[in-house]
C-alpha cells in the first residue's frame, strides 16, 4: 500500500508552499507587486488542501491497521473500536502535531477565501508570517516526528492506544483545544504583520477581534471537555488539579481574554494600540509553550503525548525564533504606533485595563507554579511541587477583584464617566447578592463565610451580566413594547457579551458549592452492602466480569435511592488493557443538572469486599454548563452583522511608516 507515502509527498509538497508563502508576498508587498502579494492566497490554500490529504492519509492508515507505518504500530490495535483507531490518529504525538499544522493551515485558508476586505499589503504580510510558523512546524514534522515512517518487518499487531485516551470525551478534547491554540496564530501574525506594515487602527482591531474571539471560544470548549474527561475518566472526583498540562492551556486563555478585551479598546477608542500587539505576540508565544510543555518529557502530566528532550529542544527553537524575532521587532516598531487618545481614571477603557492587568497577573502566576519546579530542580538538587495551596492562595484573590469589575466595566461610559452614575446602575445586582449573602449566613449559622460570599459573586456576576441587557433595552423605563424595539435593536455583540459573563457566574456558583459543600463516602462494601452520601442511599447489587473489545472489565452495579425511592441505576468499572498492561476506571455519575452522584469501584480484597468511592457534588454540573455558556455567547457576539460586513476603512490619520522587511 502506497497510502503513507502519499502523506509524505503531500507534507514535502507542503512544506515547499509554506516556504514560498513566507518569502514571495513580502517581495511583493516590497515591490508593490500585486500579483506576488496575492500567491499568499493561493499558497494558503494550496497547505490546507495538501495538509488535508496527508492527514487522511494517516486516518486511512490507522482506519486499515497498516502496521507496516511505525506510528500506527505503536498507537493501535486490530482489536479496537472504529472510532478510537480514527480518533488514534490525532492521540499521539507524531499525528497531533499533524493536526496542529492542518489547523494551522485551515486558519490561514480562512483568512485567504473570507478576507476580500483586508488591505492586500496587510493580508500578503499576515499570511506571509503564518506561512513562516507553518514551515518551522513542518520542518519539526518531517526531520523528528515524520508519522509515516515504515517499519520493517511490519508488526503482526499493535501495541495499543493509551487507554485514557480511548474515550468520546478526549477525542474531541484535542481538536477543539488545537484550533484554540492554533487560532491565535491569527492574532500572531496579524500582529507581526501590522508592526512590518507600521499601522494599528480601529479597522486592525475589527479583523483581529473575529479570529481571537473564535480561537477563544475553541479553547474554552476544549479546556471544558479535558476538565470533564478528567473527571469523570480518572476517578478522582476532581474537576481541576492544576497539572502542568492543564495549567499550560489555561495560560494562552487567560491571555486571550485580556486580548479580546484590549482589541475591543483599540476598535472603539485606538488606544492601548501597543499593548494590544504585544498580547498578541504574547498569547500566540503562550500557546507554543504549552505544545513544549507537551512533548518535551521536562514536566511530567498523564496529558503528555512525547518524553523526548530532542524534540523539546527543536520546538524551544521554534518559540526562541518565532516569539523571540517578533518581540524583538516590537521592541523596535512599538515606539513609533499612535497611541491613542487619553481616558479617565474611571471609565469603560480604565475598567478593561484593569481587567487586563489582572488576568495577566493570574496568567503570570500559572506561569509561575508550573515552571518553579522546573526552576528549582534545574538550579539546585531539590525537587519541589507546587499544588492546589499555592493557587488557592495566589491565583483565587485575583479573581475576586475580577469579577466585580467585569460587571462594572460594561455599564461605563466610553472616555469618561461619573462614579455615582455606574454604582447607581448595578444597584439592584449588588442589593440581589446582598440578600443572597445574607440568606447563606443564616442558613448555615456562618459556618460557611467563604462560600457564601463566592455565590453571592457569582449571583453578582449573573444577575450584573442580565443588568447590562436591561440597561441597554431600559426595561422597567419605557413601555414593554419600546423595550422589545430596542432589543431588536440590539447588537449579537451585547448578548454575546451577556451570555459569556453569565457563564462565568454559573461556573463560579458550581466551583463554589462543588467546593464547600461536597461529601465524599470510602467504604469497603460486600454485594448486598450499603451507604449513605448527599441523601442519596446507595447499594452495590453485583459485581461481575465483562469483556470488552480490547480489554477485561470487572463492573459494579449500583441502585440508587432517595427518601425510600428508586431514582437510578448506575454501572462503574475497573477496566485492563492487557497489550498495554494499564488498568483504568471507569466512574458511574447519576445527574439531575443541579447534583451529582458520582461512584468508583476500587480493587476486591480478600473477604470479598470492593473499595467503593462515593461523592455527592453539588451544583457540580454547572461547571461545566458555565464555559459551554461561555463559548455560546462568543459564537453569538461573532455572528454579529459587524464582523460580517466586515471592517471600516482604514483611519486616514493613521501613521504609516516604511516596511520592514
Amino acid at each position: 500500500m502506497v497510502v503513507a507515502e502519499t502523506g509524505h509527498f503531500a507534507l514535502i509538497l507542503t512544506l515547499t508552499l509554506a516556504l514560498a508563502q513566507s518569502v514571495v508576498p513580502l517581495i511583493g508587498t516590497r515591490l508593490g507587486d500585486l500579483q506576488l502579494m496575492r500567491f499568499a492566497s493561493s499558497a494558503a490554500i494550496g497547505q490546507m488542501v495538501f495538509l488535508t490529504a496527508a492527514f487522511a492519509a494517516l486516518i486511512g492508515c490507522y482506519v486499515m491497521s497498516d502496521f507496516s507505518v511505525l506510528n500506527v504500530a505503536e498507537n493501535s490495535n486490530s482489536a479496537m473500536p472504529l472510532i478510537y483507531k480514527v480518533t488514534a490518529a490525532w492521540g499521539n504525538h507524531e499525528g497531533s502535531m499533524l493536526l496542529w499544522v492542518l489547523i494551522l493551515a485551515i486558519f490561514g485558508a480562512a483568512v485567504a477565501i473570507f478576507g476580500g476586505n483586508l488591505p492586500a499589503p496587510l493580508k500578503a504580510r499576515a499570511l506571509a508570517v503564518q506561512g513562516t510558523v507553518g514551515t518551522g512546524f513542518l520542518a519539526f514534522i518531517l526531520f523528528t516526528s515524520n508519522p509515516f515512517i515504515r517499519l520493517f518487518p511490519a508488526a503482526p499487531d499493535g501495541q495499543d492506544l493509551n487507554p485514557l485516551l480511548q474515550d468520546i470525551g478526549l477525542a474531541i478534547h484535542p481538536p477543539f483545544l488545537y484550533l484554540g491554540y492554533v487560532g491565535f496564530s491569527m492574532a500572531f501574525s496579524f500582529s507581526v504583520a501590522a508592526l512590518i506594515e507600521g499601522k494599528v487602527d480601529a479597522s486592525w482591531a475589527r479583523w483581529v477581534r473575529p479570529w481571537v474571539l473564535a480561537a477563544w471560544c475553541f479553547l474554552t470548549i476544549g479546556i471544558t471537555l479535558g476538565s470533564f474527561w478528567a473527571y469523570y475518566e480518572l476517578g478522582w472526583g476532581g474537576w481541576w488539579f492544576w497539572d502542568p498540562v492543564e495549567n499550560a492551556s489555561f495560560m494562552p486563555w487567560l491571555a486571550g481574554t485580556a486580548l479580546l478585551h484590549s482589541a475591543l479598546v483599540v476598535e472603539r477608542r485606538q488606544t492601548l494600540v501597543n499593548w494590544t500587539i504585544l498580547l498578541g505576540i504574547l498569547t500566540f508565544s503562550l500557546s507554543l509553550i504549552g505544545t513544549f510543555v507537551v512533548r518535551s518529557g521536562v514536566l511530567t502530566s498523564v496529558h503528555s503525548f512525547a518524553m523526548d528532550p530532542a524534540r523539546g529542544v527543536f520546538i524551544l527553537g521554534l518559540i526562541a525564533l518565532t516569539s523571540g524575532g517578533a518581540l524583538a521587532l516590537y521592541a523596535y516598531r512599538a515606539p513609533s504606533l499612535k497611541q491613542g487618545a487619553p481616558f479617565a481614571g474611571f471609565s469603560r477603557e480604565s475598567s478593561l485595563v484593569m481587567n487586563n492587568v489582572l488576568l495577566l497577573s493570574a496568567c503570570a502566576t500559572v506561569f509561575l507554579g508550573t515552571f518553579y519546579p522546573l526552576i528549582i530542580e534545574a538550579t539546585s538538587n531539590d525537587k519541589i511541587t507546587v499544588g492546589a495551596p499555592f493557587y488557592n492562595l495566589t491565583f483565587v484573590p485575583m479573581m475576586i477583584p475580577l469579577l466585580i469589575v467585569m460587571v462594572l466595566g460594561p455599564m461605563l461610559k466610553w472616555k469618561r464617566d461619573s462614579i455615582r452614575a455606574g454604582l447607581a446602575k448595578l444597584m439592584r445586582p449588588a442589593v440581589i447578592a446582598g440578600l443572597v449573602l445574607a440568606a447563606i449566613l443564616i442558613a448555615t449559622f456562618g459556618a460557611h463565610a467563604l462560600a457564601a460570599f463566592g455565590f453571592a459573586l457569582a449571583v453578582w456576576v449573573i444577575v450584573g451580566s442580565l443588568a447590562i441587557l436591561a440597561h441597554r433595552t431600559r426595561l422597567g423605563q419605557v413601555p414593554v413594547p419600546a423595550s422589545l424595539h430596542l432589543a431588536r435593536l440590539t447588537p449579537r455583540s451585547v448578548y454575546g457579551l451577556v451570555l459569556a459573563h453569565a457563564g462565568i457566574g454559573v461556573t463560579v456558583a458550581g466551583i463554589t458549592a462543588m467546593s464547600a459543600w461536597k461529601q465524599e463516602e470510602l467504604r469497603s462494601l460486600p454485594v448486598g452492602g450499603q451507604l449513605d452520601v448527599g441523601g442519596y442511599h446507595v447499594t452495590l447489587k453485583s459485581v461481575s466480569d465483562v469483556a470488552g473489545p480490547n480489554y477485561q472489565a470487572e463492573r459494579a452495579l449500583f441502585d440508587i435511592g432517595r427518601n425510600g425511592s428508586h431514582v437510578s441505576t448506575l454501572h462503574a468499572e475497573r477496566r485492563y488493557y492487557s497489550v498495554r498492561r494499564t488498568q483504568t476506571t471507569e466512574a458511574g455519575i447519576h445527574t439531575n443538572l443541579f447534583s451529582n452522584v458520582y461512584l468508583a469501584i476500587g480493587e476486591r480484597n480478600g473477604t470479598k469486599e470492593w473499595t467503593v468511592r462515593a461523592y455527592y457534588h453539588p451544583l457540580a454540573p454547572w461547571i461545566w454548563f458555565g464555559p459551554i455558556i461561555m463559548a455560546l455567547g462568543g459564537f453569538v457576539s461573532l455572528s454579529d452583522r459587524r464582523f460580517r460586513l466586515g471592517a471600516p476603512q482604514r483611519a486616514r490619520r493613521a501613521p504609516a511608516l516604511a516596511p520592514a522587511e
